[in-house]
Parts: structure tokens; sequence; C-alpha cells
């Protein structure tokens, strides 16, 4: 029996993949949980396992093709069965020839000279590039407003999951266009000369508004290189997130120094016995997941007019890797101790390092930590992870001086280890008072104490 190979979703808000690799080809055979081809997305670069064993039979999608998540990739069959001929990828086979362009209206004012209407061949492949756009751009129902309207989608800036034009898109641009804020179509007559001359190309998902400001200036000394497919989805994926959620970021000062010596007295017999380093992060994940237990507002996502609480804690964990940025799910976190924060968390990051994730380990979170201060940051202000309503930004721990007001109320300096934590939260559900409620259960958290470091202290 043939099994199907989907394209996966390796993470919330993927709409789709580019293969780059295939490490199989058609007719060979291939084992259950063999890595079976290479994917790229926003969020990884991975190598997908076979979901059966067996002999590869089909590639519908060549290398470099895009694919939309859970689109069938390929088929594999038993090892009786005879391979089905390997067909070219419809991504990147060589265009069906466009029919000839319609010629110019009756009110031309007379037809174009052979030569110039010919090349149907070399306007075939912007078109269809064009076309594809837009069917990746917007669904059936908003193409047939379009089409109904007169309306080019591409024109339209899509507030959808990476710039897809929704219905609310193209109902506003006619709301906008019959109230006279919107440029009415060019008339078919006006193509010819608008061939001759081109005006500037305006964007992919960008509304034309005569303002542009070049890159740069006439005889500056430049290096151009297209942008990555993984930053170029990372890019429609933040803007996405800054327009859907109302960004706030409130800032905290949090005393390390509890933290600090009990890790720096642990840490050796941690190594020893679990074969991991006990980082700080195990203990910022363990008073975080404390907080969202208290506070569930933080944990829950908004769909429309409604409020999602998530029972389960998820907590996503930002890795920077050379060639972008990934988070995996570190799953129930809440129901883990110091010990299994500091495995799971550890095995995470060095699966991803690796490439050795599984799709479902980059999805579902509910809150995401990133750690700029690895790096030494101070601190920074995290734009929010789709669907989640709350991302915290940890900046880098070092000593500073603090002033500290003993019992009898005289105010002394000391030096701690302190660490500037910004939480970023999204204003329609969390307000500025539930914000710092949070903050201040997860600084109460990094106080202690953890007995279950008791073994190795």
């Amino acid at each position: 029996m043939a099994t199907e190979v989907l394209m996966p979703q390796m993470g919330e808000s993927i709409a789709e993949g580019t293969i780059t690799k295939w490490l199989v080809q058609v007719g060979e055979r291939v084992e259950r949980d063999q890595p079976l081809f290479e994917i790229s997305t926003d969020k990884v670069d991975a190598e997908i396992p076979s979901p059966a064993a067996g002999v590869l039979q089909e590639i519908r999608f060549a290398a470099g093709a895009t694919v939309a998540v859970q689109t069938v990739v390929a088929v594999i069959g038993e090892a009786s069965e005879q391979p089905a001929a390997p067909a070219p990828a419809p991504a990147v086979a060589a265009p069906t020839p466009a029919a000839p362009a319609a010629p110019a209206p009756a009110a031309a004012p007379a037809p174009a000279p052979a030569p110039a209407a010919a090349p149907a061949a070399a306007a075939a492949s912007p078109e269809e590039a064009l076309a594809d756009r837009v069917r990746r751009l917007s669904s059936p129902l908003v193409r047939s407003i379009a089409a109904k309207e007169g309306v080019d989608i591409s024109q339209i800036e899509g507030t959808g999951i990476h710039g897809r034009v929704t219905k609310q898109d193209i109902e506003a641009y006619l709301e906008r266009r019959r109230a006279g804020g919107v440029a009415p179509p060019v008339a078919a007559a006006a193509a010819p000369a608008a061939a001759a001359a081109p005006a500037a190309a305006v964007p992919a998902g960008k509304v034309d508004t005569g303002f542009h400001v070049p890159a740069y200036l006439p005889g500056e000394e430049v290096v151009i290189e297209p942008m990555s497919r993984i930053r170029q989805i990372t890019a429609a994926h933040m803007r996405y997130s800054k327009d859907t959620s109302a960004h706030v970021t409130t800032v905290f000062h949090i005393d390390f120094s509890k933290v600090h010596a009990t890790r720096e007295r642990a840490k050796g017999k941690f190594l020893a016995a679990n074969g991991t380093k006990l980082t700080y992060m195990p203990f910022i994940f363990k008073a975080v997941a404390a907080a969202l237990k208290a506070h569930p507002k933080l944990n829950a996502a908004v769909d429309g007019t409604n409020v999602v609480f998530k029972k389960q804690i998820h907590l996503g964990m930002a890795v920077a890797l050379d060639w972008g940025l990934l988070v995996p799910v570190l799953r129930n976190a809440d129901t883990l101790n110091l010990v299994g924060l500091a495995k799971g968390a550890n095995d995470l990051a060095d699966r991803a390092r690796a490439k050795k994730l599984s799709p479902d380990e980059l999805k579902g979170g509910t809150f995401t930590i990133t750690n700029p201060g690895v790096f030494g940051s101070l601190f920074g202000t995290p734009i929010i992870n789709q669907p989640q309503v709350a991302i915290l930004g940890i900046g880098t721990v070092e000593k500073r001086v603090v002033v500290e007001t003993d019992a009898d109320g005289n105010d002394h300096m000391v030096i701690k280890p302190m660490a500037y934590f910004g939480i970023t939260y999204d204003h329609r559900l969390v307000d500025g008072a539930d914000a710092d409620h949070f903050m201040n259960s997860v600084k109460k958290g990094l106080l202690g104490p953890w007995p279950e470091l008791d073994p190795y202290l």
C-alpha cells in the first residue's frame, strides 16, 4: 500500500516550506525514519524523515520548489511495486507556453507590428510568476471578488499570515476606492504606453503611495545580494505580528544573587550526575512556568473577539543559529523540576543546532523566552511569536552596584549579579498591571528555594 509523504508544518504560522534537497531518488529503497529530503522555512532548516519503509515511487516537487504544508510531495510504495516514472516537478518544470496575448481593443489606432506582438513566450514567464504569486497571496473567494471588481490583488497589502490578502483586506480596499482614496484601474488601451515606458516596480504586497526611498544613491558603492527565503518569510511573519498585536514592552531589574550562588555550588556535581550543564535558563524557565500558572492571561491567545486560555504551559525557547533563529518548544514546563528543565532545554538546543528536531517540537508553544543577553545585550524589545500574547527577553547577567536598605532604614551600596528582563505583551488582552504582576511573580521565583538541587550542593 502506497504511503503519501506530506510537507510538514515546522512551527506556528508556517504555511509553506521549500524543498532544498532530495536525499533519496525515485526507485531507491528508503527505511522508516531515514532522512528523505531537506526543507527550509522561516523557522528551521531540517531533514525530514520517511514516514514508512519501501521504495520511493514518485517525487512530485523537485529541489527548489516551495510547497504548502500538508501537500503531498512524494509517494512511497511497497518494495514489490514498480516505481513510477519520475515526473518533473510543477514548480520548476518549463512553463507551458501561454496563449498569445489578446490584441489591443478596437479603439487602438492600429494593430501593432507582428514583431512587437509576437514574443508571447518571453512574456509568459513573468505573467505566470505573477499569477502564481497571486494564488499564494489569496484564497479563491478573494480572487473571485477581485475579478468581479477589476482589482489587482498584488497591489493590496495583506494582513494575513505571510502577507496573505484576506476578504477583509479586499473589502477595505474597495471601500477606499469608492471613497476616492485609491486610483482607478488603468484602462487596457493605456497598456501599450505603459509597456513602452514602465514605471518603477512596487514591491509585492505593498500599496503604491507614490513615495519611494531608494536603497542606495547613484554612484554609491554597494554589493547587492538576494535575501534568503528564510529571511523573506521571517520578515513577513514579524510584520504580521506587529500588524496583529498591540505591542507594549516593560522592563524589570532582576536580582540573580541566589540563582548565581546556588548554580556555582551545584554545577560541578550536577554535570557529573546528569551529563548536562546547569545554566541560568532552567531557573528562569521554572520561575516563568510558575508565574504563567498564577497569571493565565499571559498563557493565552486572541482568536477574533475570543480569548483562548491554554491549560498546558509549553515554553518556546529561542535558539540562535548561524542561518537564523529557531524556537523549539519545551512541553509541559510546569510539570518539570530544575533537573528536567535543564535536560530538556539543553537537548532541544543541541538537536536544533544539529537539525534533528521533529516538526512537533516546533509547534504548540504558549509563551516564548528569548535570551539576547547571551551575546551581551542589556535588554531587548522582542516581537511576539503569534498567536501568543507575550514574549520575555532576557538581558545579560552582570555585576552592578545597587542600593539596599537594611532593617534600620539605612541605605547601603552593594555589588550583585543583576539582569534586565523585558516583557513584550499584546495590549489587546494584557494590560500593564497584568504584565507587572506577572513579572513580579517571575522576580520572586528567582529567589528560590530549589530543593531538587539539594543533592548537588
